[in-house]
Parts: C-alpha cells; sequence; structure tokens
C-alpha cells in the first residue's frame, strides 16, 4: 500500500542555481568543449512554503503526517497553499527517500501542530521500508541497504501485533524484493526468540541472581530483566 495518501512536502533547502560548466578542456577530439553538467532540479515553490509555515513537520527532520492532511492544510491556508499545487507537492514530499525513512522506522502519524495522534498502519511501514531498499538493490549500497531493510522489518514485525504468522499472510505473498525481505526478516525474528528463550530457560535453572547472570553472560540490565519477566 502506498503511502502518498498522507501527501507531504519536504523541508526544503533553498534552490540552488544550476552549476557553471568548467572550462577545462577534455583529451583527444573532443578538447577545447566545455563539459555540460545538467542543472539543478528545481524545488516546488510550495514545498518552501510548507516549510516556513511548519518547520516541525517539514524541516531537518520529517515527521509522517495524519491521514487527512491535505484537507487540513487546504483550510488553515486557502490563500497560501492552493489545492491544485499543494496535492503535487504534498505527493512529492511523500515520495521522498527521507519521508519514507519517517514512515519505515515506525514514528506515529502528527497533525499540523505537531502532535502524535495514530500509529501508522502495519501495511504503510511495509511499503516505506521495501520501496527504500527498491531505490538502493540496484547500487553500490545493495549490501547495506538489505540489511538495513531486513532489520527494519523484524522492528516492523514485533510493532504490528499481528506475530510472524499473521505478517506473512498479510505480506508474504508480494513478489521479489519484498519477499525475500519478509522471509529473511522472519528467519531474524525466529532466532532471536530462539535465543531469547534458551537464556530464559538457563536463567531459571542456574539459580542466579539477575546481575550475577548477567556478568555471566555478558548481558545488559535490560535483557536479563525481560528474562524474569
Amino acid at each position: 500500500m502506498n503511502e502518498t495518501d498522507d501527501k507531504t512536502p519536504p523541508a526544503p533547502p533553498a534552490p540552488t542555481p544550476a552549476a557553471q560548466a568548467p572550462a577545462a578542456a577534455a583529451p583527444g577530439p573532443a578538447a577545447g568543449k566545455a563539459r555540460r553538467q545538467k542543472p539543478a532540479r528545481s524545488i516546488h515553490p510550495l514545498l518552501h512554503t510548507l516549510f516556513e509555515l511548519y518547520p516541525g513537520l517539514f524541516g531537518v527532520r520529517f515527521l509522517p503526517l495524519k491521514l487527512g492532511v491535505f484537507e487540513d492544510l487546504v483550510a488553515a491556508h486557502p490563500d497560501r497553499l492552493p489545492a491544485d499545487g499543494l496535492k503535487v507537492a504534498l505527493g512529492l514530499h511523500t515520495r521522498s527517500n527521507r519521508y519514507l525513512e519517517a514512515v519505515a522506522s515506525g514514528l506515529p502519524r502528527h497533525d499540523l501542530q505537531g502532535r502524535p495522534l495514530e500509529p501508522i498502519a502495519p501495511e504503510h511501514v511495509h511499503h516505506a521500508i521495501v520501496e527504500l531498499y527498491r531505490r538502493k538493490s540496484s547500487t553500490p549500497q545493495e549490501p547495506a541497504a538489505r540489511q538495513r531493510a531486513v532489520a527494519q522489518l523484524v522492528q516492523a514485525i514485533d510493532r504490528s501485533g499481528l506475530g510472524r504468522d499473521g505478517y506473512r499472510e498479510r505480506f508474504g505473498a508480494a513478489p521479489e524484493p519484498a519477499r525475500g525481505l519478509l522471509e529473511e526478516a522472519l528467519m531474524a525474528l525466529g532466532q532471536k526468540s530462539a535465543r531469547a528463550e534458551a537464556l530464559r530457560r538457563a536463567f531459571t535453572a542456574s539459580g542466579k541472581t539477575a546481575q550475577e547472570f548477567a556478568e555471566m553472560y555478558g548481558l545488559g540490565a535490560a535483557e536479563v530483566k525481560q528474562l524474569e519477566g
């Protein structure tokens, strides 16, 4: 499911003028010809306006937006945020990597005052994680991107409340690369659960205090606290 229903614009930096072509001559037949560079991409003007109006949502840090934020923005600023342009700007914002990262992290949705509201649906979180990986899957960053995507999916499964089987039932029929990422995440989650269960049994049988057991196995206090429960 696509997250563009949230339609939100990025915290835009001021547009920079296109870089001037360098005067260095190229070797060979092309000597003396200036290299051409692509002009800098312009930023939608309403993204600047949204940044000015709501820097906490569209500034250095992006936050997931509440459903229906488009209508809220049009009602609050009918003169500065015309509906047609705002729809385009929000679409650009919610498809940006930075916005998808905010969604993939599991942050709740926020209203225009920056107050956290409802959690994001598992479908939107899952889509954001897979889409971010897809965008880097054919680049040199692919191994790190895959590792990050699997780790994010492990967290997403934990937060979803669906459990491993329920999550697989809902998202397991997706095409690649989503299916492969999910299977890796489910395997990692199974290994994590098995390790936790083995530690719990060892702690119960050891007769040690939590502090002693933590020192024996090099565990943190928080992890041993979970074993006590």
